[in-house]
């Protein structure tokens, strides 16, 4: 017979005995589980909670009951006892026994030894247990379990199951428990606070600790504790991270500082040199399988898109199919349409129709793309492969170097005459013959006869609104598709295109620079490779279209930056005017950080901007704080608000026919330039 059973036996006597011989005050006695009750006196009104109860029951199950529950004799009418006990003291341990007895971990008879109160009221012991206890301090506890750990071998999953916590506490109080000796010091006499510990503890090396907790005072923020403790590290959010991914880097050797505080478990790559390497490497990988993978005469890895936008560029045009091709390309997608259509109620595609979709959409893939590069582009241009700001690679290709233009204009050159064009297609004009009569016309006559055909040309375009928007249209393609031969109009419209790399690094990589550079791109994909070709294209353009590319080449073409060196305040006017009237809206491409803002901008500016988007008071506690501190806070303060400096703000728009102040409409103001009096009227 075993222990337990004989346990069990014994307890069930002295319960069926307990009329006749009623044990005495101070008396432990063991009583079978389901003879425990609820006391009606516990002075603890308020259930115990799930997390306690399920720690109550990992302790028992590994350790038994520590302390014996005190319990008082149930009576019923007249006085008599019934056999069962009533818990003043240790119900969260009768609790945790019934999950026990739930979980069919013992059984409902389990024997448990209780110790009998018969003098003292039940409801005052019940209020004494929970009042004059006083809980271990916090880092008694870290340490305690890290002796643990050390002295006996208990991993953090098998120290959880012994208190009934989770392992990812069981890491973080290990981490705290491992902190410098000064820092638990401090600690428990008050001077830090558990969040500044933890901060601390980002990372395990004390040494560092040491070193950063005498550098700060004892109302440092949190963020900053943890800044600095994780200084020329890299975060594990950085897009160098993401690309490359974090088990890449560890399977090289590389190591993380994990922060076990925080709930998405971020932390720091501590390898910088192994980081740039592995990107590096991945990002050249990709330049030489898109190079041998679609034909590309070179392939590189930029640094960034100014590297890129530095080089001239060719477009992909339509890929002719044939007639077979284009009839069976066009059978697929009308039957992927017609089965997607058929099956959009369907919570699940049946599994056929699932089937069949893939199979349409391989052989989609298979006759390639609709545009592509022709051979002859891909023979003298390259791909260029850059980390974007998202993580992603970015591939730009059709980059063509200058040594790898095919004509170039010579600046040295006669005005109409380009490097390439072969001198037997403009042949020199001969020289008269002295009894012919027939010598060329003067320079002046020239000048005047087609100065007066010139004047005929412009009424005739004026004429003709279609010809007129088509000249507008080729003129500004021309400049912005083929710099090179911009000059190939005779409307003098010139447009200049700035790159803005240079001035802020990574704005071609934000969401409006990729929005315009994908409607560069895709335009370019409709346009011709030479540029004698572009106005046999454009002249049966329908208006919409010319329009849309009108405004494509339009927009490529503003510029707007304030260089004290360049001072056009007029030009800049007339650009707010045109953020009010197409209602820009930059919260959605830039936002305010410390790098992007708080921390180029004095501490005034940095609060000013703080009040505006929360409020002074929140403005008033990082006042205090050193330059990058309140940096780092202002960021997190306005993260989200879409607030906004006011040089990136943008008018609402005013309506013309709304009264003026003094009730009268409002006029524009009044310019000296005859030429936007000119376009006012």
């Amino acid at each position: 017979m075993t222990v337990q059973s004989t346990q069990t036996r014994a307890a069930a006597d002295a319960a069926a005995t307990a009329a006749d011989q009623e044990p005495g005050h101070g008396a432990e006695i063991v009583v079978p589980l389901n003879r425990l009750k609820a006391s009606p006196k516990n002075a603890r009104k308020v259930k115990h909670t799930e997390a306690g109860i399920e720690a109550l029951a990992a302790s028992i199950k590994v350790k038994g009951v520590l302390q014996p529950p005190v319990v008082e004799i149930e009576r019923g009418e007249g006085g008599a006892a019934t056999g069962a006990y009533l818990v003043t003291i240790g119900e969260g341990r009768r609790q945790a026994l019934r999950l026990l007895v739930k979980r069919k971990a013992i059984k409902r008879t389990h024997p448990v030894k209780v110790t009998v109160d018969t003098e003292n009221d039940a409801h005052e012991i019940s209020l004494d247990e929970n009042v004059t206890r006083e809980a271990m301090h916090p880092a008694d506890q870290f340490e305690a379990f890290k002796r643990l750990a050390d002295e006996r071998g208990y991993g953090p999953e098998e120290i959880g199951a012994r208190f009934g916590v989770s392992a990812q506490t069981v890491r973080q109080r290990l981490r705290l428990g491992a902190a410098a000796p000064e820092l638990m010091t401090a600690y428990r006499d008050g001077t830090l606070a558990l969040d500044q510990l933890m901060a601390f503890c980002v990372s395990a090396d004390q040494e560092r600790q040491r070193q950063v907790f005498g550098q700060c005072g004892p109302h440092t923020p949190v963020y900053a504790i943890r800044r600095a403790m994780t200084e020329a590290k890299v975060r594990a959010d950085d897009k160098r991270v993401r690309f490359v991914g974090i088990e890449a880097y560890e399977a090289e050797g590389g190591t993380v500082l994990r922060d076990l505080f925080t709930e998405d478990g971020g932390g720091w790559l501590d390898d910088l040199v192994l980081l740039d390497r592995l990107v590096g490497d991945k990002l050249a990988g990709l330049a030489d399988d898109a190079r041998q993978r679609e034909g590309w005469k070179w392939a590189e890895v930029g640094s960034d898109y100014q590297d890129a936008a530095a080089l001239g560029r060719v477009y992909p045009v339509e890929v002719v199919r044939s007639e077979a091709d284009a009839a069976r390309i066009t059978a697929l997608s009308e039957e992927y349409d017609r089965l997607v259509s058929e099956t959009d109620a369907a919570d699940t595609l049946p599994p056929e129709v699932d089937a069949r979709l893939e199979e349409i959409d391989k052989a989609l893939q298979a006759f390639g793309p609709d545009f592509d590069y022709p051979a002859e582009a891909k023979a003298r241009a390259g791909v260029m492969v850059l980390l974007g700001h998202d993580g992603l690679a970015r591939f730009e290709r059709g980059l063509v170097r200058a040594e790898d233009e095919t004509r170039r204009p010579d600046p040295e050159a006669p005005e109409g005459w380009t490097e390439g064009e072969e001198e037997a297609e403009t042949p020199p004009a001969p020289e008269p013959e002295a009894d012919e009569g027939l010598a060329p016309l003067s320079e002046r006559l020239l000048i005047d006869l087609t100065a007066h055909r010139t004047m005929g040309l412009r009424d005739a375009v004026q004429a003709d609104v279609n010809v007129a928007l088509t000249v507008v249209v080729h003129a500004l393609a021309l400049q912005v598709f083929y710099p090179a031969w911009g000059t190939w109009t005779p409307l003098q419209l010139r447009l200049s295109v700035t790159g803005l790399e240079r001035l802020a690094p990574g704005v071609s990589d934000g969401p409006a620079g990729r929005r315009v550079a994908d409607r560069l791109e895709a335009w370019g994909a409709r346009l011709p490779e030479e540029a004698r070709d572009l106005w046999a294209v454009l002249s049966p353009m329908a208006p919409s279209d010319l329009l849309d590319l009108m405004a494509c080449c339009a927009g490529v073409g503003l510029y707007a930056v304030r260089d004290p060196h360049d001072r056009k305040p007029d030009a800049l006017a007339h650009a707010e005017t045109l953020a009010t009237a197409t209602g820009l809206d930059m919260t959605g491409t830039w936002s305010a950080t410390a790098a992007s803002y708080f921390s180029r901008v004095s501490k005034a500016r940095v609060l000013e901007a703080v009040t505006e988007a929360t409020t002074p008071e929140e403005a008033g506690r990082i006042a205090g704080l050193k330059k990058a501190d309140m940096a780092e806070a202002a960021e997190r303060l306005v993260e989200g608000r879409g607030w906004l400096p006011p040089v990136l703000r943008t008018a609402p728009a005013v309506d013309p026919d709304a009264p003026g102040p003094q009730g009268e409409a409002t006029e524009p103001p009044p310019s000296d330039d005859d030429t936007y009096r000119f376009a006012a009227e």
